[in-house]
């Protein structure tokens, strides 16, 4: 079935904000935190209440076009049906990356769908931001926007931003990574390294667009985790748009519709924003 992504692009957006709506209604509150099935980390088993507030306000959107149009979904809150690899499109929701940072009360939470082709690739990518009220969205081979207007990123530091959940100290293999973040401040030619670190995978993400040149990387590992597909999904179409490198840790093709497990453990991830 042929699908306009145009419109499509424009559905996700409403329901990214009305999503966003939810959360800035609680971001001041004192929410009871609940925990779930999840990765190896503490980050990947917290729900509250309001990441299934804004999964059921982002299905009320959504689930009238996978009727009309025939798409498979897979939520962060809902069991995998499996819809995803029947269907020629599925969309993929994270109705709240960054709950940790949401917790705390600090940046680095956001909302976010794609919509994938059953292959894995990503051409809908939608990110909102409520902390500074930011919409990012991308359609794959219609470029990428910035609060819907033509997003064009200047990388101008002369330092390279690490975005990154954890801080260095507190990260498993710190030392590899320093290794590799060193290796890059001196190809280009940078006087240092900065890190920004607390933000969800999603906002990582687009903290590596914002703050360029910039990286973020999540090395392989034997533990589950590692984030899941609902992480990268969107961030990845925003990348694609802009011909920046969105891959797995080694460079392959990022596999975003993975048959064994939605984590990304096994072959990690890495966004660069190093031109």
């Amino acid at each position: 079935m042929k699908i306009d992504l145009q419109y499509l692009a424009f559905i996700a957006i409403e329901a990214t904000l009305s999503a966003g709506k939810v959360i800035q209604k609680y971001m001041n509150a004192d929410i009871i935190v609940e925990q779930k099935d999840g990765g190896s980390t503490y980050a990947s088993q917290v729900v509250t209440k309001v990441d299934l507030e804004c999964e059921r306000i982002i299905l009320s959107h959504l689930q009238p076009t996978c009727e009309a149009s025939d798409i498979g979904l897979l939520s962060e809150e809902s069991n995998d049906d499996g819809s995803r690899f029947e269907k020629d499109y599925f969309w993929c929701i994270d109705p709240m990356d960054g709950t940790l940072a949401f917790i705390n009360k600090q940046p680095g939470f956001s909302v976010s769908i794609a919509l994938i082709a059953k292959d894995g690739t990503p051409v809908i990518g939608v990110v909102f931001d409520p902390s500074t009220e930011t919409l990012y969205h991308a359609i794959k081979g219609h470029g990428a926007y910035k609060n819907r207007t033509s997003w064009n990123i200047k990388n101008t530091n002369d330092y390279l931003t690490y975005a990154t959940d954890k801080t260095l100290n507190n990260t498993a293999n710190s030392a590899e990574i320093q290794q590799i973040l060193n290796k890059h401040k001196t190809t280009l030619g940078l006087k240092g390294i900065k890190e920004l670190s607390g933000a969800g995978a999603v906002m990582c993400a687009i903290l590596a667009l914002e703050n360029g040149p910039a990286c973020f990387f999540k090395l392989p590992k034997k533990e589950i985790g590692g984030g899941s597909i609902w992480d990268y999904a969107a961030t990845a179409c925003i990348y694609q748009e802009f011909g920046l490198q969105a891959t797995t840790f080694s460079g392959e093709t990022l596999d975003l519709n993975k048959r064994d497990s939605t984590f990304m453990n096994d072959e990690g991830v890495c966004y660069a924003n190093l031109a």
